[in-house]
């Protein structure tokens, strides 16, 4: 086996508290019924944070978790690349550096990434060519925690596409020359033309939070172009990420009629069902996180995780992740399992 980046293994943090599709429908003032959050936004219910569970220290127990379940030393880990959202415990705070502190991994550098909902496939892509880069890395954790849905009006109907946002965190170990899960190749697109049509409205330079506006500032997550941002999906989006998937597995080698597990984020049901067809899978080889909401960038480990734990991947499974992000970002990348 050539130079190659394989997974050693995963950990997960999710919190108890759930908020149900019921709730997320009263929420919505009568916008939308049970029926229609569970149907058409294919939520049955999200994780909600408790009071102790900030975006770093989720992480950390995310990190605790995949060092249990694979072995790991800590003091064996040589870089961490942080996908966990800016929104944390203390903003300027480096979160991967917090994490390294807190799980013993005195000999890793550490740094935060951010690609919205993308950054699980990008970090990966940047472990594996670091590592076999560079011959001081070879062991790379990656690690991050989300908790986004706090900025979420759910009366705005503009952001019901958002109304999955949930809470968690994930960690994935890689190696270099592992011998096994091996990471092939990665494909990434981003389109600037959508680069500030979403976002937090309040708390940066030029709209920061003040007296007049701290009522709404933490709910507003908005949609500052709409009718932009829907053409231009409609446009682009679902062409871009079958580009991704189709280019991830011409850099890898493999026909793409190989694939065996598709490790999604969640959103609507109807978009995953018909990304399900069109890759010619069914649904014994993927997972709908109805169940957990959107992570964000975690979505993309907790799929594998419970891949993984449900059996759906085996030994020889050609797996393959796929990503997208408000910015806006498509990813995918292919792995061959055992």
């Amino acid at each position: 086996m050539n130079s190659h980046a394989g997974i050693v293994g995963t950990g997960i943090y999710i919190p108890e508290g759930r908020m149900t599709a019921r709730q997320i429908a009263e929420a919505t003032g009568g916008n939308w019924t049970e029926q229609a959050v569970i149907e058409k936004l294919g939520i049955k219910s999200i994780v909600v944070p408790g009071s102790n569970d900030g975006t770093q220290e989720m992480g950390v127990r995310a990190a605790i978790d995949a060092l249990a379940n694979t072995g790991v030393d800590p003091e064996s880990i040589d870089l961490i690349l942080c996908i966990g959202e800016e929104w944390k415990e203390y903003p300027l705070t480096t979160s991967g550096i917090y994490i390294q502190e807190q799980i013993g991994a005195k000999n890793a550098w550490a740094i935060d990434v951010q690609l919205r909902c993308g950054t699980t496939v990008a970090a990966m892509k940047m472990a594996k060519d670091m590592m076999l880069a560079d011959e001081d890395i070879r062991t790379v954790l990656i690690v991050g925690g989300y908790r986004n849905g706090d900025f979420i009006d759910f009366k705005d109907p503009a952001v019901s596409f958002m109304y999955n946002l949930s809470a968690g965190a994930g960690a994935l170990i890689m190696q270099r020359n592992l011998g096994k899960n091996v990471l092939l190749g990665t494909h990434i697109m981003t389109d600037g033309s959508l680069a500030r049509d979403v976002g937090v409205e309040f708390g940066g330079t030029c709209k920061p939070i003040s007296a007049e506006n701290v009522n709404i500032a933490y709910k507003s997550l908005r949609v500052f172009n709409e009718k932009h941002m829907k053409e231009r999906l409609n446009d682009v989006s679902m062409t871009n990420w079958m580009h991704c998937i189709n280019m991830a597995f011409k850099k890898s080698g493999v026909d793409r009629d190989k694939l065996g597990y598709l490790a999604c984020l969640h959103f609507k049901r109807s978009m995953f069902e018909y990304i399900v067809q069109q890759l010619e899978l069914n649904m014994d080889q993927t997972l709908y996180l109805e169940d957990y909401g959107h992570m964000g960038q975690v979505d993309q480990i907790l799929s594998l995780h419970l891949g993984l734990k449900s059996g759906k991947i085996k030994k020889g499974t050609i797996v393959s992740m796929i990503a997208a992000g408000i910015g806006y970002a498509w990813g995918a990348n292919v792995i061959r399992w055992g």
